[in-house]
């Protein structure tokens, strides 16, 4: 208790007098902000004052915030680029609303984050796609709710999954939430958070394209979106202000045009000035001045649509098949945790790559093993109908257990290593 009264007292003796301020300086480092760990081992990212501060310019802009009026919800962790730097610092720097949460407590009930933005008219609030559908079924058992104020329902962190929009939007109808609030975006630690905005109030809109031909020839061909083999991809808008975009050839570096896919370069005034102590990772990243940010993507009329990671694509009998197609097919298996599903590639006979599905099944109290076996064979079924090969091994591991970021990202690269090395927790069945 004496310690306490001492610093209270030094803490009051302080004042405006008393600060040394330092020296502006707009290289100096502000944030080091880890990337996800989602395909590779977490890197330091080192934000300066500049970068960051061109990010919160270029976001508001974009998005139109008017900090006077708007209110941001928020229970997004601060040690993630998404709630420090997209939901933290502009009410930090501006003096605008936040009403914020922890992450526990929307995880514990999921619910709370509607009744959130309903209670203090929150108008932005922002999350990533597996929070989008714990939102909806929360939605359904709610009553009562205002969201009629909310303008701006960001989605990015990872793939962002129409359906699973389109159904909150549908649930969110019922409290007055408009189709137009969603905003569907793309952002990076590399770049502070913010890469492209789509525009505000558009709301949804999609590209559905061949997916054969998208495969084959790594070109978008437009499709009906109820054809067969249609892929739905989000649009993702335009650069935000002070940045640039560009998709090139990741083998020749060749600028591709539209609907080319290739590989997502950024350039611009919110960008890393590298990561820290580490210059082959620097060396590795820039490519003439543009940071290769290892992404599949086109683009359509200058907008964004994103494919997938690189190194994530699994190539089989010379197509490209997207592991985000077999997990989203998967995930709609009875039996199987939507949103909990990993497809990765192994090499097979002679060098060929072949596919490896990993599947979390729902409920704790186990299964019998005429029950896994009719999953796995569902499992079986609904990659074989999306990759065009019948996988090479279908695991089933007990739910929770499926390796993700702290973001909540599914890792591939760790999933594929901890199958390799035997060490998935397979679902073992309970006695019948």
């Amino acid at each position: 208790m004496v310690i306490l009264d001492e610093l209270a007292r030094e803490a009051t003796a302080l004042g405006p007098e008393r600060l040394d301020r330092p020296d502006d300086d707009p290289e100096r480092l502000a944030i080091l902000q880890f990337t996800s760990g989602s395909t590779s081992d977490p890197k330091g990212v080192s934000l300066p004052h500049r970068a960051v501060c061109a990010n919160i310019d270029g976001m508001i802009d974009s998005a139109g915030w008017d900090t006077d009026v708007d209110v941001m919800v928020s229970w997004l962790p601060l040690y993630h680029d998404m709630g420090l730097v997209g939901m933290y610092t502009i009410p930090a720097t501006t003096g605008a609303s936040l009403v914020l949460g922890a992450p526990q407590d929307f995880l514990a009930k999921p619910a709370r984050w509607m009744q959130w933005l309903s209670d203090h008219r929150g108008t932005t609030t922002a999350g990533p796609n597996f929070s989008w559908v714990l939102a909806t079924r929360a939605l359904r058992r709610m009553e009562g709710l205002d969201l009629a104020p909310t303008r701006l329902l960001l989605n990015g962190a990872e793939p962002i999954d129409p359906v699973a929009v389109r159904e909150l939007v549908a649930e969110g109808e019922r409290f007055g939430m408009r189709p137009g609030v969603v905003f569907p975006a793309f952002g990076m630690a590399e770049v502070s958070i913010a890469a492209t905005f789509p525009p505000v109030l558009r709301g949804l809109v999609t590209d559905p394209v061949d997916r054969r031909v998208l495969e084959s020839e790594r070109y978008a061909a437009p499709a009906r979106r109820d054809a067969p083999g249609a892929r739905e991809f989000v649009k993702l808008g335009t650069p935000v202000k002070g940045m640039r975009m560009r998709i090139v050839d990741p083998d020749t570096g060749a600028v591709l045009r539209d609907r080319e896919v290739g590989e997502l370069e950024l350039a611009g005034s919110s960008m890393m000035s590298g990561y820290y102590k580490s210059s082959a990772a620097n060396r590795a990243a820039f490519h003439d001045g543009w940071l290769r940010t290892g992404d599949l993507a086109y683009t359509v009329d200058g907008e964004l649509v994103l494919c997938g990671r690189i190194k994530d694509v699994i190539i089989l009998g010379g197509r490209n098949v997207f592991p985000d197609d077999i997990e989203r097919a998967v995930g709609g298996v009875d039996g199987v945790r939507p949103g909990n599903v990993i497809a990765f590639g192994i090499d097979g006979v002679k060098g060929k790559e072949t596919v490896v599905v990993a599947a979390e099944v729902r409920g704790s109290d186990g299964l019998v093993a005429d029950g896994l076996e009719l999953i796995r064979k569902h499992v079986h079924q609904s990659a074989m109908e999306v990759s065009g090969v019948p996988p090479h091994d279908v695991v089933l591991v007990q739910p929770g257990t499926l390796p993700k970021t702290s973001s909540g990202k599914l890792q591939r690269s760790l999933c594929k290593r901890r199958y390799q090395d035997g060490e998935l927790d397979v679902a073992q069945p309970v006695n019948a």
